[in-house]
């Protein structure tokens, strides 16, 4: 099997991480769980404090048990906003949080600065002394770092319980190491105290940490615009009649409800009166509003048109078809991929790196001008300048955006890694009916005898086919359709099994059938007519007779359709370098006619069932990272085997388990544009990557002080600075993703 089916990863402490297995979701063993479960505690508990201060205590053992940031209340729409403000919305609790902190201290640090001697010196400026001001500074630095450093040392316990140090516990040591040798000063007043910037250095990382939180946040909105499509209330019809607004969470299956122009469908279900155009752009990506009448499905969370209709509902609550992709995006969202894994990786050991770098350049600098403020000064800095914040965010807002992107584009990611893998595919096999083509026969060309009009002759066909479900007498039909052909009534209609049908039309005998009908009816066929069967079944086209009072009169030329869309899925994948394979039940002259016609490079003709995944095997045998396109039910297996299952023409069905990755719409082109999304967003993780990476390669040594011969040296807040700004350029450049053009 392929290898993304089957992965294991090793952290850097060298334990293992779980299997990465594909349609399983499985995003963490029982430690990771419970070391998430740890930090998601600390950091409710102080979203707890700084709503409800008094009462933090309280809720300080409760929220031990019950994590309220990721439960969902059962109301507001649709009992949906368990989803949309689980993660996202303990990101928004955050990001208040910091911005509030940041703020306070900001206010509480101007005296701190207004009163520090450095400062004073090097800005030339000078404020008023009276008794006591000496003060000034250790008191305010104290509730600066009570209030603003609180969150940084909370938030590095669960990182220490775990044994897995990283961005917390650094901050926490840098301003932890500069809080007490500055305190340190006011005892033994021979050392130099920096409390200004041990308050500048909390308050940017206060900011660093707001503008973060807003990222992430945005970056996740996907989760919340799903869970407000689904409306709060719903007009639920009585047995009289009548009609009773109730919340969306009281339907049932079963119940009735009515659905007016311009609202939002509270549930799945079916129309059972009334017509309508429904918006589903929002769940599907159709831009198209698409008509509904009664017997069509319609999905809770679309908007309703201008019609009115009457809706029995078939699902409810997690059972919706919204309720599903919510799952599916959240799970993608959380899920890691192989560049998450490695990037994680590294940040585990830029710990180790800093601190280690943190000790050599406290012992250079000690033998270098001995032990002062200024071996503090730069053990501060480095510590600061190495958090991993930017290498941290630079793969998973890639993957919040990506996911977020895929979701509004009709395109359900159900495995990351297969997601990753897609801008390496080198083949893609498409299974050929109801993919490539319509699934559906249609009139592709017709010819009639001298003296017969093509349209009359349609009519005519269509009369005698009226009564008929055949698929060819469909194609008939519609083709009489498409050319507003006027179809006359017909009587006494006949199946002749095995032959075509007759019925009476206009007073008129009339045949519609195969070749075995012209050889009972024992018909002669008109040269032209002979010529145009022969160039048909060339083309691997199905030729119908129409025999008008024992006189063969026209021929009509029947095919599978080809999609318009093939042509053009075929030459993009091409222009990105990937072979196309077509696979198929059909014969190989048939299979030959469509590859000739769409340009198609590999033909699998003849092929059962179960043996499409033989064919995807051939392809990986020969090295190549391949990608299967079915409806993700007869093609499970082949989906299966592939590096990349994409279920296309599954509709809203969320439940293809065999798929990595399942294409709302039967569209083949959604094809390319996840290709074209998998490679920007692949190219944004690098980007990302170099520049987190590079970022520490160049900072830390500016950090230690090996430019300080020269006279330049970093302060812990110009550090801090630098470190935050990273991370907003990390930030900045994912959102860039989101003008990535993966048009097709």
């Amino acid at each position: 099997m392929d290898d993304h089916k089957d992965t294991t990863e090793n952290s850097p402490g060298g334990e293992d991480q779980p299997d990465t297995t594909s349609h399983q979701h499985e995003h963490g063993d029982h430690d990771e769980a419970v070391a998430e479960s740890d930090e998601e505690r600390v950091e409710q508990e102080l979203l707890e404090e700084e709503a409800h201060p008094a009462a933090a205590g309280e809720m300080a053992s409760h929220e031990q048990h019950e994590h309220a940031g990721h439960e969902g209340d059962g109301h507001g729409h649709g009992s949906h906003e368990g989803h949309g403000e689980g993660h996202s919305g303990m990101h928004e609790g955050h990001e208040q949080m910091f911005r509030r902190r940041f703020f306070i201290s900001t206010l509480l640090s101007i005296p701190v600065l207004l009163y520090s001697e450095m400062l004073q010196e090097w800005l030339g400026f000078s404020v008023p002394a009276f008794p006591g001001s000496e003060w000034i500074n250790p008191i305010f630095a104290v509730i600066v770092f009570a209030y603003g450093g609180i969150p940084f040392l909370k938030m590095a316990l669960p990182e220490l319980k775990d044994r897995a140090p990283g961005m917390m516990t650094l901050i926490s040591m840098a301003i932890t190491v500069a809080f007490v040798y500055s305190l340190a000063s006011v005892i033994f007043p021979t050392q130099s105290a920096f409390f200004w910037e041990l308050v500048t250095l909390i308050d940017i990382m206060l900011l660093g940490h707001w503008i973060e939180m807003r990222s992430v946040r945005r970056a996740s909105s996907a989760l919340d615009e799903l869970a407000k499509l689904m409306p709060d209330t719903a007009e639920r019809i009585t047995d009289d009649g009548e009609t009773k607004e109730v919340p969306v969470s009281e339907l049932s299956e079963g119940d009735l409800v009515l659905v007016r122009p311009g609202a939002s469908v509270p549930a799945d279900g079916t129309v059972e009166e009334g017509d309508s155009d429904v918006n589903e752009s929002m769940i599907t990506g159709e831009s198209k509003p698409v008509s509904k009448e009664p017997g069509d499905e319609v999905i809770g969370g679309t908007i309703n048109g201008d019609g009115s209709l009457r809706v029995r509902v078939g699902a409810t609550g997690e059972e919706t078809t919204l309720a599903g992709i919510m799952r599916l995006v959240e799970e993608a969202q959380q899920s890691k991929s192989k560049t998450q894994v490695l990037a994680d990786r590294a940040a585990g050991w830029l710990f180790y790196v800093a601190l280690g770098a943190a000790v050599v350049t406290a012992i250079a600098w000690t033998v270098a001008v001995s032990f002062d403020a200024t071996v503090i000064e730069r053990v501060v800095t480095v510590l600061v300048i190495a958090c991993p914040h930017a290498l941290g965010l630079a793969i998973p807002l890639v993957v919040a955006i990506n996911t977020s992107l895929a979701a509004r584009n009709g395109m359900l990611v159900r495995d990351r890694i297969a997601m990753e893998d897609a801008r390496n595919l080198d083949a893609i096999i498409f299974d050929k009916t109801g993919t490539l083509t319509e699934g559906e026969h249609g009139v592709v060309d017709m010819a009639t005898v001298d003296g017969v009009d093509e349209d009359d002759a349609l009519g005519l066909a269509a009369a005698v086919e009226s009564d008929s479900e055949h698929m060819i007498a469909r194609a008939i039909r519609e083709a009489a359709d498409e050319r507003d052909v006027t179809t006359p009534d017909a009587t006494a209609f006949e199946a002749i099994k095995g032959r075509g049908v007759r019925a009476n039309v206009d007073g008129n005998e009339v045949y519609v059938g195969g070749p075995n009908l012209l050889a009972q009816l024992d018909s002669e066929i008109p040269d032209h007519l002979q010529r145009f069967a022969d160039e048909a079944g060339q083309n691997a086209q199905t030729v119908v007779y129409l025999v008008r009072d024992g006189e063969l009169i026209a021929a009509f030329a029947m095919a599978d359709v080809i999609r318009e869309e093939s042509f053009r899925v075929v030459d993009a994948l091409h222009d990105l370098g990937i072979e196309v394979a077509m696979l198929t039940g059909d014969s190989q002259d048939v299979a030959n006619a469509v590859a000739d016609e769409l340009g198609i490079d590999t033909v699998f003709a003849e092929v059962l069932p179960q043996d499409k995944d033989e064919k995807v095997q051939e392809l990986q045998d020969q090295g190549k990272l391949v990608g299967m396109v079915g409806d993700g039910v007869n093609d499970a297996p082949a989906l299966t085997r592939a590096d990349v299952g994409i279920a296309i023409g599954s509709g809203t069905d969320v439940a293809v388990q065999s798929a990595d990755v399942i294409l709302v719409q039967n569209n083949p082109m959604d094809v390319v544009r996840l290709v074209k999304l998998s490679k920007a967003s692949y190219r944004k993780m690098q980007e990302n990557l170099v520049w987190a990476a590079g970022y520490n390669v160049f900072a830390l040594p500016l950090a230690a002080g090996v430019l300080a011969p020269v006279g330049f040296l970093l302060s812990p807040a110009v550090g801090a600075l630098l470190m935050s700004a990273s991370t907003v350029i990390v930030a900045v450049n994912a959102q860039l993703l989101r003008r990535a053009d993966i048009s097709a």
